[in-house]
């Protein structure tokens, strides 16, 4: 099966995910993580793309985001991973040992309403989901808790959300999984085909070509 097709549209929403390579960690210690929230800031600060939600955690990230000028959100993510690697290598003297991420990164886009919510509540509660934290908020390396913990300095790379959070937006994260959901997001992650209603999904499927991303796996069968 070819490769989903890069896309980067301006108005676009996209969940975009890196792991480690073989799923290494690639933040070993809290100094790391702050490192790599450091270098997103400056970035932000470099590329037009509007960052909604984020989650870092031991071994990958997960982002929500929305380019403002076309190919914006891939020379972000290409400076970002470029500049965490070579600070990497260069802090832990690597140089040389290896490759630190998977390679290129995944994405899918997203449609502007409720799956916009679920898909931020998918990556805001991932160290709850991996048991790192009790409660979500609590992890201190994401879009969350910096919300939670409101201060000039968490919220001055985060745009406003498109859509309102709705109230008790917290607690909705501490529960439960609807598992239908979890499972067309996870095929979404590995498949790269967008996530909405029917109606936009077909649209959506047209208008960036991701045909392939659609289709069942495997050879067609013979007629």
């Amino acid at each position: 099966m070819p490769r989903p097709k890069r896309i980067d549209q301006p108005g676009e929403i996209y969940h975009v995910l890196n792991r480690g390579n073989a799923k290494q960690i690639i933040f070993r210690k809290s100094k790391d993580y702050e490192a790599f929230e450091s270098i997103l800031i400056d970035g932000i600060g470099r590329f037009s793309c509007d960052l909604y939600s984020y989650q870092l955690m031991p071994n990958h990230w997960h982002f929500v985001l929305s380019p403002r000028v076309n190919g914006e959100m891939s020379q972000l993510l290409r400076w970002v991973t470029l500049t965490h690697c070579m600070r990497y290598h260069a802090h832990y003297q690597t140089s040389g040992q290896g490759h630190i991420y998977q390679g290129r990164y995944k994405s899918f886009p997203v449609e502007n309403d409720e799956h916009f919510l679920s898909v931020c509540r998918y990556v805001e509660r991932n160290a709850l989901r991996a048991g790192l934290v009790e409660r979500a908020e609590d992890w201190r390396f994401g879009s969350l808790h910096r919300r939670v913990h409101r201060t000039s300095r968490n919220a001055m790379f985060l745009s406003p959300w498109p859509v309102s959070e709705p109230s008790g937006w917290v607690a909705c994260i501490n529960g439960h999984d609807a598992e239908p959901e979890l499972k067309r997001i996870r095929k979404s992650v590995v498949r790269g085909c967008p996530y909405g209603g029917t109606a936009w999904v077909k649209a959506a499927k047209e208008r960036l070509e991701l045909h392939s991303t659609l289709r069942s796996r495997g050879r067609p069968r013979a007629k």
